[in-house]
């Protein structure tokens, strides 16, 4: 069907759902042809939608009401969600289902971005509640929460289903004071507990045991911390670091890539590499350059990591690039980009190991390194986010000329 760019989508308009894009939304299509994507609708449902905006070509849309269900919706295991919480957006999908569908989205994507056809996905199951060791919250005078999808509402909540019970305890129970927003942080092996408040931790209340610092005292040159034990290692991981967001999660994908690298020793390039997660797993069998920007994340590698890791503070990008025998990469969201896989593939590696949390990026960046000679071997999901559309893909591949 041509599409009709001159008049604008109708704002209240009858769907089918064709399929589900990256982020989560479902793709469907207007009468003149444009793509609508819709939040909350399943493959093959039909639903009255109303327009939230559009651009010349799409246009963004939110569930009105459902005329033909999919046999894979749920009643939302969470309360929260009826009130607009948007702190999991699929939980109105079967568990089964989200796992096909993040199979499905990573497919897509590569289709359409890379033109590449992925090899048969395996995943890695996680459990569906209880499994968050960190949570980032809003807060105001109706209490501590999330925010609604899409918008700066506060959703009060006095439970949380993804949440590890720890976490969930200084969620629900703890008074946050003058806080606006707030970081919860918990270490699942070893009970350690610390709260990061915004902008400041003034009339932060919490049990005793757990570490509350305020992002004014950081700024001022505070240090604070938790640690986490992964495999039996044990990581020091500071409030201003990234880290997994679970436990389990951390234990899987160190499973993943330690599988991929094999223990055949040589030297490991570990970009983007935070406080050491992948590195300290293979310091045993392996040489190890780390490469990471966070001056905290930095700190933190070098405690974990001793003297036995090189670990280098600069961005990727930036790296002055030696040989190595295989490299592990764990950007953030955006992914490695051009140059990321320029600077990667400058050092040589005869096997790469990919962490992506983006789809998109994921294929574009695969889709780069095959380009430069790489071979994709395998693809796994770590089911890390259950109720989210989130996916965790990690692709291993050869090197050029390996």
């Amino acid at each position: 069907m041509a599409t009709d760019v001159g008049q604008p989508i109708p704002d209240r308009l009858t769907l089918e759902a064709e399929r589900i894009a990256v982020g989560g939304d479902a793709i469907g299509h207007a009468p003149d042809g444009r793509v609508v994507f819709v939040s909350g609708l399943l493959p093959g449902e039909r639903a009255t939608v109303r327009m939230r905006s559009q651009r010349a070509r799409h246009g963004f849309a939110d569930v009105e009401s459902i005329t033909v269900p999919s046999s894979d919706r749920r009643d939302p295991p969470c309360p929260h969600v009826a009130a607009g919480c948007g702190g999991c957006d699929w939980m109105h999908v079967v568990l089964h289902r989200q796992r096909q569908l993040r199979r499905e989205i990573v497919a897509d994507a590569f289709s359409h971005i890379s033109g590449l056809s992925v090899p048969e996905i395996t995943a890695v199951e996680l459990p569906e509640t209880g499994y968050r060791t960190t949570l980032r919250v809003a807060t105001g005078s109706a209490g501590a929460g999330f925010r609604a999808r899409r918008s700066d509402r506060l959703v009060p909540v006095d439970s949380c289903a993804v949440a590890h019970p720890w976490a969930e305890e200084l969620l629900v129970e703890g008074d946050f004071g003058e806080a606006d927003e707030a970081m919860i942080r918990v270490g699942a092996n070893t009970g350690d507990r610390l709260v990061l408040a915004s902008p400041t931790a003034e009339g932060v209340r919490m049990p005793e045991g757990v570490m509350v610092v305020g992002r004014d005292e950081l700024d001022g040159g505070r240090r604070a911390w938790i640690h986490e034990e992964i495999d039996g290692r044990r990581y020091r991981i500071s409030a201003d670091s990234f880290f997994q967001a679970s436990a389990a999660g951390a234990t899987a994908l160190v499973g993943v890539v330690t599988d991929a690298l094999g223990d055949g020793g040589g030297t490991v390039l570990d970009a983007y590499a935070g406080v050491g997660l992948f590195s300290k797993a293979v310091l045993d069998s392996h040489t190890v350059i780390a490469v990471e920007r966070s001056s905290s994340a930095v700190a933190d590698a070098r405690i974990n990591l001793g003297p036995d890791a090189r670990v280098i503070r600069t961005a990727f990008e930036r790296w002055r690039p030696r040989r190595v025998d295989v490299a592990v990469a764990d950007p953030a969201r955006r992914g490695l980009g051009k140059a990321g896989v320029a600077r990667l593939l400058s050092a040589e590696p005869a096997r790469i190991v990919l962490i992506s949390c983006d789809a998109a990026a994921a294929a574009r960046d695969v889709g780069l390194l095959v380009q430069r000679g790489s071979t994709v071997r395998s693809m796994t999901l770590v089911d890390q986010f259950p109720g989210t559309s989130h996916v965790e893909l990690v692709t291993v591949l050869d090197g050029p000329g390996s």
